[in-house]
């Protein structure tokens, strides 16, 4: 299953990351070099919870920023309880 939010369509992302060494220009030095490049990936922050949608309680994957922007809708409570015996004297 990919990590997609079902509301925002939020997703893996690729980037690349990059190493320097030196000293920057404006602090004295000859200038900051590039001593590699690697790739890298941007992850969103995806939580799998139960939701209500089209009416139904389903278990979808949502990013946090879709639960804090309240386009979830979680389900109520249930206040189920088991049954008690009854007494039969």
């Amino acid at each position: 299953m990919a990590r997609k939010c079902f509301f925002t369509g939020k997703k893996t992302v690729f980037g690349r990351s990059i190493s320097r060494r030196g000293k920057a220009k404006y602090l004295g030095g000859v200038g900051r070099k590039v001593t590699g490049i690697s790739n890298r990936k941007f992850k969103p922050n995806i939580q799998k919870l139960r939701a209500v949608v089209d009416g139904r309680v389903r278990r979808i994957r949502v990013s946090a920023k879709a639960i804090r922007m309240g386009l979830v809708v979680k389900p109520p409570k249930r206040d189920w309880s088991p049954p008690t015996k009854a007494n039969t004297t």
